[in-house]
């Protein structure tokens, strides 16, 4: 996968209320696949903790949500896209933190 200059990465970690709970980890993933239809969305990637264990590693989290989109002006559109409101008042329940990582190329 190749990022253009311009790119723009947006990288969502979530941690449930419950993090034992399949049923609340399932229906934060198909939120996020639902989510996924937003037409400014590049690329995405949803994905759990790998079973590596480093000090630098935190794999204290329940899911991540990895977005690619072609600039920052896409990525700001997305935030207030109708489909991204909906995802967070109908999942934001499920969740007790919310840590975002966004990154632009260094170039």
């Amino acid at each position: 996968m190749i990022i253009e200059k311009n790119g723009f990465i947006h990288h969502v970690y979530f941690w449930l209320k419950n993090p034992g709970n399949v049923n609340d980890l399932n229906q934060l993933i198909e939120g996020l696949k639902k989510l996924s239809v937003v037409s400014t969305i590049k690329n995405f990637h949803i994905g759990k903790p790998a079973d590596t264990n480093r000090d630098v590693i935190d794999n204290t989290y329940s899911v991540s949500w990895l977005l690619l989109f072609n600039n920052k002006e896409d990525q700001d559109s997305y935030q207030t896209d109708p489909v991204h409101l909906n995802f967070v008042e109908e999942c934001s329940h499920l969740w007790t933190k919310v840590v975002v990582y966004d990154t632009i190329g260094t170039n």
